[in-house]
């Protein structure tokens, strides 16, 4: 990679101000290097397809493989570098435009584009599209049908519906040195690591490739010789016939106590990458967690048996009737797909695990604390502060460097936004049958999305965590439009991942403006990507749901089995509750949990209490680091997440953002982005390596390190008389 030069950072620069990104960030650009090359397109387009079809396949499984760009990058590299070395220099005349198909050494930024090429089809790390998984329970779980269009239709439109938001919010959360975006980082390390001369004894690239090597080799035992080392629960090898002990210690099922994991899929998975995240956030996100799973969830359950907690399990996203027994919600949708209100009132209410009540709660607060917080911490002053900084010329070093490229012009996002919405309303109007969302609900939702998208990209370029609007685009519609599961889903879609991909596509430009990328190519790249990604997501899911038998029937499927779909499980539940029933009959003034609506008074006051200790107390900076969004919003990823998955997220986390970054700086700066990294690409690599080669062909193990956590009692309920299969009678 060649040196280029650049203007020097002025020492008063916000860029300084967050060390991490100084650590990370090269303040230098060379314009002329190419970037619109057939080597771009071909991987790219290459890369985009393959990643993909492994994601939307891998969601089903009980541990979901995410393949992150990072695979793609260490991947593309010798095959960028060897069409560099085998194609035709020769130049070619196409309609009178002159273009090489080998303009020279492949580059840092045909690199770039290659993999946000790769992961422009997924809504902010989760690998395929969200929309597939209104299909999903269309088909698998409620047994009904929908055509391929419909889906394709769903699909694309809520990927490309937030590229509008993006596009009017870049100047606020792209270009400011203090909207940092820690995720993009590891990109820029790895991608500086892979490209720039480095003479050391260890330098980035020889560290990545041993650390890659050992990832690679090790994540054979967890994920398959050995499966128990991926939840390891002390509590129940030892007692192995208590309820409460393995209610107590089951990583998977209970609180997690003396619970860990030697396996990265289970530390990276759900919250995200751990090496990432700030400590500030970690810390954060941990408190949260402990407070709900070690001081609520035991009072609530044990203490005070509040909404009959005993008679459930104290963790799980299945539903229950009165008894205790797993709900039979086929029986109360009726022909027209909407609540047969006779059998529901006969079958008697829904009831919902202890811990999974809580996380409703929680998410309410959630939500509006978001406000709350942008509103009166910082971040608030800053949108102004960066608004009247535009009109004065005043940028930092990474913005001076872009200034050469020309930017989008704002038409491109308007006619983006336009068009989908324009086929969504066709979607609503012409396919209502299918998705039963009318068309007022698709200007409702994308009005939510709208305003709740500048908030939620502060708090997630400033720690890393991204507050939904899964929960709030629920109730809402659950209580305008009730007794309709699928246009509860499609609105909560549209109201929420067009959001999200608003926010990941903000996420990517802030790599691009990082890696000094021409803002044009990132768009068009990214556009291009995510119709091909929705396109393959869809057909991918299509050809599952229809050739693997009982897909999602975890109660069906054979114990050992790989679909059961936990993600689509919650998913199905939500329909369910918000959509199905109706909030009005579970949170309102006809079900059982009224008085969680109470968290949304919580959140709106918690973060005005901190803002007030803050003002009595300037001196104490800890106070403003307190982030009760992250706090309050950390339980929102489980389930699916576990207790296991926050314990060991939480520890690796602080030790690397913390003491290693504390005292050992020097290293931290130098391979801490590349290990994170490496154990990635590591854990993917043989993921699709034992799956094609062994699991699709029924090779399998089976011994006492390949039956799971050994807390088969953990999810009994410990209500005296209650009679379920598989448990004592207390």
């Amino acid at each position: 990679m060649e040196t280029e030069s650049a203007q020097p950072i002025d020492s008063d620069e916000d860029s300084v101000l967050i060390e991490q990104v100084r650590l990370t960030v090269a303040t230098t650009d060379d314009p002329t290097l190419p970037v619109w090359t057939f080597r771009m397109w071909f991987l790219g387009i290459l890369s985009c397809a393959i990643l993909s079809f492994l994601n939307t396949f891998f969601a089903y499984r009980t541990e979901p493989l995410i393949i992150s760009m990072i695979s793609v990058q260490v991947a593309t590299l010798p095959l960028g570098r060897f069409m560099a070395s085998a194609l035709p220099t020769n130049k070619f005349v196409v309609l009178g435009q002159e273009f090489f198909l080998n303009p020279g050494p492949f580059n840092m930024k045909e690199h770039v584009l290659i993999s946000i090429f790769a992961n422009a089809g997924s809504a902010f790390g989760s690998g395929t599209a969200y929309a597939v998984g209104i299909v999903d329970i269309i088909r698998a779980f409620y047994h009904r049908k929908i055509s391929f269009l419909a889906g394709w239709i769903l699909v694309i439109t809520t990927q490309v519906l937030g590229y509008g938001w993006a596009g009017v919010l870049r100047k606020y959360v792209v270009d400011p040195a203090h909207m940092w975006w820690p995720s993009s980082l590891v990109q820029v390390s790895l991608f500086r690591a892979l490209h720039e001369t480095d003479d050391s004894r260890m330098s980035k690239a020889k560290f990545f490739v041993i650390a890659l090597v050992c990832s690679f080799s090790w994540y054979i035992f967890p994920g398959y010789i050995f499966a128990t080392l991926s939840n390891l629960s002390l509590l129940c090898l030892f007692f192995t016939k208590s309820v409460i002990a393995q209610q107590i210690g089951s990583g998977m099922k209970g609180l997690g106590f003396l619970s860990f994991t030697l396996d990265w899929s289970v530390i990276a998975s759900y919250i995200g990458n751990p090496l990432v995240t700030p400590f500030f956030a970690i810390l954060n996100v941990y408190v949260g967690f402990v407070i709900v799973m070690y001081i609520v969830l035991p009072i609530t359950y044990w203490g005070f048996d509040l909404y009959k907690a005993k008679t459930f399990p104290i963790f799980s996203s299945h539903l229950f009737d009165g008894h205790g027994q797993v709900y039979n919600v086929s029986a109360i949708v009726n022909e027209d797909f909407e609540i047969d209100m006779a059998r529901y009132n006969e079958q008697g209410q829904i009831h919902m695990s202890m811990f999974f009540a809580l996380t409703y709660g929680l998410s309410f607060a959630a939500i509006v604390s978001t406000i709350t917080h942008v509103v009166l911490f910082t971040e608030g002053t800053e949108i102004m502060n960066q608004f009247r900084a535009s009109t004065k010329g005043k940028i930092d070093i990474h913005t001076r460097l872009m200034r050469k490229y020309d930017d989008i012009p704002d038409w491109w996002f308007y006619v983006l936004v336009g068009a989908s919405f324009l086929l969504s309303l066709v979607l609503c109007i012409f396919m209502k049958d299918q998705i039963q969302m009318p068309w007022w609900g698709l200007i409702f939702a994308c009005g939510l999305a709208s305003i709740f998208t500048l908030p939620i990209s502060i708090i997630t370029a400033t720690t890393n965590q991204t507050p939904g609007l899964n929960t709030i685009t629920e109730y809402l519609m659950g209580v305008i439009y009730p007794g309709r599961p699928i246009a509860n889903v499609t609105f909560k879609t549209y109201g929420y991942i067009s959001m999200a991909q608003a926010v990941s596509f903000l996420n990517d430009f802030k790599l691009g403006h990082y890696m000094k990328i021409p803002p044009r190519s990132m768009f068009l790249v990214q556009f291009i990507g995510t119709i091909i990604a929705g396109t393959i997501n869809i057909s991918v899911a299509w050809w599952l749901l229809s050739t693997v038998e009982n897909i999602c029937q975890d109660q069906l499927l054979a114990p050992d089995s790989p679909w059961t779909c936990p993600s689509d499980r919650v998913f199905y539940d939500a329909s369910v509750i918000w959509g199905l029933i109706g909030p009005k009959r579970i949170f309102g003034s006809l079900g059982p949990y009224s008085a969680l609506n109470w968290f949304f008074l919580g959140g709106f006051l918690g973060p005005l209490l901190v803002y007030l200790l803050h003002k009595l107390f300037p001196n104490q900076k800890w106070i403003k680091l307190i982030n009760l969004p992250v706090i309050l919003g950390s339980s929102g990823y489980m389930p699916p997440a576990t207790s296991v998955n926050f314990n060991s997220w939480a520890f690796v986390g602080m030790v690397f953002n913390f003491f290693v970054l504390r005292y050992r700086k020097r290293w931290w700066q130098r391979y801490n982005y590349v290990l994170s990294a490496a154990l990635d690409a590591g854990l993917a690599f043989m993921g699709i390596l034992v799956y094609f080669s062994l699991s699709m062909s029924d090779i399998g193990i089976s011994w006492w390190g390949t039956d799971g956590e050994h807390c088969g009692l953990a999810d009994c309920p410990t209500a005296e008389g209650v009679v379920v299969d598989g448990c004592p009678i207390n």
